[in-house]
């Protein structure tokens, strides 16, 4: 019943144009001489008859689909109304099916995103219970170890960045400022704020970059990547005395920054997901500390400013990470 009060509703105007053109057409003929009501009334007749069989003939064929947007849907699959003659409501219904899978395709972008930052959230709890204990463990000490605690403060400082870097990555946009910088500058800032990383670990940074060098990037975002592959370098280089090398490579291109480390290096089977979500591999489960985020945000921010990031390495004998600065985007000051 809703179904065909639906019809008639849509219809009315149809229907009182014919009643309307019928009227003129009575009323020319009666002006024009030929007023014999006989005629009139069948005229009227056969126009009620051809216009109900008409709308009767169109409902019909379009019943399924009055009845079916009529009922209120349980599911999001009832949007996908089936069994539609008429070519406007093909197109109607083509048009749903569109929006029903961009809805799809944004409600599982959603949901992604909400899994990983809850699985990011419970890794980094979990992960950030180890500096807590091991704090309460040196209060307890009759004399305290002030360099340790500030190790573990600072582990717990890095864990928080990285918590505020992947909650600012949903609003990448509004939080990027492009600018000229000069490439040396950003690198010296970045090397002195791992000095003590590299003291504790025996390891010597190098260098190689122009003063006159400028890149086109957000200082903020450029000096998180940075920070994380000089980060990664160290980690996992276990050997003391080695070195981790910065170059500065001019290509065709564009400006090619090198970071190039001699540690353990990374497995073959692991060097195309080292950039994925949470994936930690052989080398993370060695260090019992990667969260699998870092070089996962550093990979997304890179794609955000449009920098290509490239990883190579050769297990055994080190790891290079390379940033290319396209053209239009590196230069000489």
């Amino acid at each position: 019943m809703k179904a065909f009060t639906l019809f008639i509703r849509e219809h009315i105007p149809f229907m009182v144009f014919q009643i309307a053109l019928v009227s003129f057409i009575l009323l020319l003929f009666w002006l024009d001489g030929f007023r014999n009501p006989n005629t009139a009334i069948y005229s009227v007749a056969m126009s009620i008859l051809f216009t109900t069989g008409y709308l009767v003939a169109k409902f019909i064929m379009r019943r399924t689909f009055y009845t079916k947007i009529v009922e209120k849907p349980k599911l999001m699959e009832d949007a996908l109304i089936r069994h539609v003659l008429t070519p406007e409501h093909k197109m109607t219904t083509e048009f749903t099916r569109e929006l029903y899978r961009l809805y799809q395709r944004e409600v599982q972008t959603l949901y992604d995103g909400q899994n990983r930052h809850m699985h990011f959230m419970n890794q980094w709890v979990h992960q950030m219970k180890t500096p807590i204990s091991v704090i309460k463990l040196l209060l307890q000490e009759d004399e305290m170890d002030k360099k340790s605690i500030e190790q573990e403060v600072e582990r717990i400082q890095n864990g928080l960045e990285n918590v505020l870097v992947n909650a600012r990555l949903e609003t990448f946009e509004e939080d990027m400022q492009i600018e000229r910088l000069l490439l040396r500058q950003v690198l010296q800032e970045v090397l002195n704020d791992n000095k003590r990383l590299f003291i504790t670990n025996g390891l010597f940074p190098v260098l190689n970059v122009d003063d006159h060098l400028t890149v086109a990037t957000d200082r903020k975002w450029i000096k998180f990547m940075l920070n994380q592959f000089i980060t990664n370098a160290v980690k996992y280089t276990f050997e003391k005395g080695k070195k981790i090398y910065v170059n500065a490579v001019q290509q065709p291109e564009g400006l090619c920054l090198e970071i190039v480390d001699e540690g353990i290096g990374i497995p073959a089977s692991d060097l195309h997901r080292v950039t994925k979500a949470f994936f930690t591999g052989e080398n993370g489960r060695l260090s019992g500390e990667s969260t699998g985020m870092g070089l996962y945000i550093a990979s997304e921010v890179c794609e955000k400013l449009g920098h290509q990031l490239t990883i190579t390495s050769k297990q055994g004998e080190g790891t290079t990470i390379a940033l290319l600065f396209k053209d239009g985007e590196a230069g000489e000051q």
